[in-house]
């Protein structure tokens, strides 16, 4: 992203993943269009977690600065938080230095609070409090909270994103005020936070960037007119949807669970399933010749939420799935994973009411039983219409807080103003 204009410059830094790349790449055409030249950066690669978080910590510092010499004089870097020593970089280029962490602001501020070891792990009482935050029981913490030990190499990123927060000038969530209200202001009482979210194409919201219809970039492989064209036709909120995201899937045994769950109750669903040209479970689903069912290894997920027939969403509980649901008023089914999944699923069901849990069993597995029941909530009955209620009211809010004199846009006027001023 770039502009022939001499304006303000800004280098954006990003961690390689769906989830971090598509609100950067959002924020970034924000600034843009409010007359801020933006750089887009990341690594050309990924790959295992053990291999690729130490390489990026040795050789980063490195490459960004250079990056920054090659560049034409940013005066500001916005750096995801997962790479805080991009900050050390940036005040020794005496560049303004902004923060940008897209997992919720209620994680965030778990992982501070074990930073800082004001939460001490492993953790030994049933109930966690932390400020801002409602009860948690232990499993409702983030997965690298309560079970230790699990991807070490992943917890210790997780952990040290907030060892240099205190010089950053500006600490940026994914999220919206009226969202999490109560940690923000908790947070807010540390650093200058601000929310710039939700962080949708904006053809999804507030349509005024109307070229902005989609996140322009995909770590899959899009293949997405099959699935659309097998939602065209299908009633007003009959469909299921189902997707874990891009970098995790259950295992063999849940996921039969989960089409026994889908099939025994005679739901129409359409599933993506990395695996599904491979795995002869899902076999009469992915040729699309099914009326009930249609299994693809990935659509546009944008798209299908906003479209018409979708009545549930089942999902991994990643932030990104959550406030598109959320944007585009489609109540859920959480099934969390790992890592943060936890601790957003709790919202999900208890703080936003948008949607409901379906809990495992004592094998970790949600059960086919349990799954039809938790679809049956969502989409029927007086439980469905609350939620549905609560969606669209959540849905309202995060139009206004992107929208002309919301308090994200706002938000972000400040801080383009701020590096006008510097300009």
């Amino acid at each position: 992203m770039s502009s022939s204009q001499k304006q303000p410059h800004v280098l954006v830094i990003s961690y390689p993943a769906q989830g971090h790349v598509n609100p950067m790449l959002q924020f970034c055409k924000r600034l843009v269009a409010k007359g801020i030249k933006a750089t887009f950066a990341t690594t050309l690669s990924f790959s295992k977690t053990d291999v690729y978080f130490p390489k990026l910590r040795e050789v980063g510092p490195k490459s960004l600065s250079d990056l920054v010499l090659r560049l034409d004089c940013p005066i500001a870097i916005i750096y995801d938080g997962f790479l805080p020593w991009a900050l050390d970089v940036t005040k020794r280029f005496g560049l303004i230095g902004a923060a940008l962490f897209t997992q919720t602001c209620a994680v965030n501020s778990i992982y501070y609070h074990v930073n800082r070891k004001l939460l001490t792990l492993p953790l030994t009482d049933s109930v966690v409090s932390v400020p801002g935050l409602p009860r948690l029981e232990n499993y409702e913490t983030p997965s690298f909270v309560h079970k230790l030990g699990l991807f070490p190499a992943v917890c210790d990123l997780v952990f040290n994103q907030f060892t240099n927060i205190d010089q950053a000038d500006w600490v940026f969530f994914n999220s919206f005020y009226k969202l999490e209200e109560q940690v923000l202001d908790w947070m807010g009482n540390l650093w200058r936070v601000r929310t710039i979210g939700p962080s949708l194409p904006s053809m999804y919201l507030d349509k005024r960037l109307l070229d902005d219809k989609d996140y322009m970039v995909n770590i899959l492989n899009p293949r997405g007119i099959k699935c659309m064209n097998w939602l065209n036709g299908k009633p007003k909120s009959s469909v299921v949807y189902l997707s874990f995201g891009s970098m995790t899937q259950p295992g063999p045994e849940q996921m039969k669970e989960i089409k026994c769950g889908l099939t025994d109750g005679g739901f129409t669903f359409l599933c993506v399933v990395k695996s599904c040209e491979e795995d002869e479970l899902f076999k009469e689903f992915v040729n699309g010749k099914s009326k009930k069912g249609l299994v693809v290894t990935w659509c546009p997920q944008l798209e299908v939420l906003a479209h018409d027939s979708i009545g549930c969403f089942i999902t991994h509980c990643g932030l990104n799935s959550i406030i598109e649901a959320i944007g585009l008023g489609v109540p859920m089914v959480a099934m969390p994973q790992w890592s943060d999944q936890t601790t957003n699923a709790k919202y999900v069901e208890d703080v936003w009411g948008v949607g409901v849990r379906a809990k495992p069993d004592a094998n970790g597995l949600v059960s086919c039983r349990d799954l039809g029941l938790c679809i049956r909530e969502v989409m029927e009955g007086e439980k469905g219409i609350e939620i549905k209620k609560n969606v669209m009211k959540w849905r309202d809010l995060a139009k206004e807080a992107i929208g002309a004199g919301g308090s994200s846009e706002n938000n972000i006027d400040e801080f383009v103003a701020e590096l006008k001023l510097q300009f």
